[in-house]
């Protein structure tokens, strides 16, 4: 089954990759594939946490939730 692909939003200020890659979750070990636009998502989503830009996260986190809630929950929940 292939899902639909969902692109970036406008507001999207991070880097964009051309591939996707398998993600782990640090805390579980649970690891999912990913697609360029999750994992450039993905590494927003961490970038700002560290650098405690809650409001940009949370808009990651709901396009992430949107674009594929399975990996939402392996990841981010």
């Amino acid at each position: 089954m292939e899902k639909t692909k969902i692109n970036l939003p406008n507001w999207f200020t991070g880097q964009v990759y051309e591939s996707g890659d398998t993600v782990s979750n640090p805390f579980t070990g649970e690891s999912i594939e990913l697609s360029a636009e999750e994992l450039s998502m993905y590494d927003l989503i961490m970038g700002c946490q560290v650098t405690r830009h809650y409001k940009l996260m949370q808009k990651g986190l709901d396009w992430f939730r949107r674009a594929n809630p399975e990996a939402y929950m392996v990841l981010l929940d």
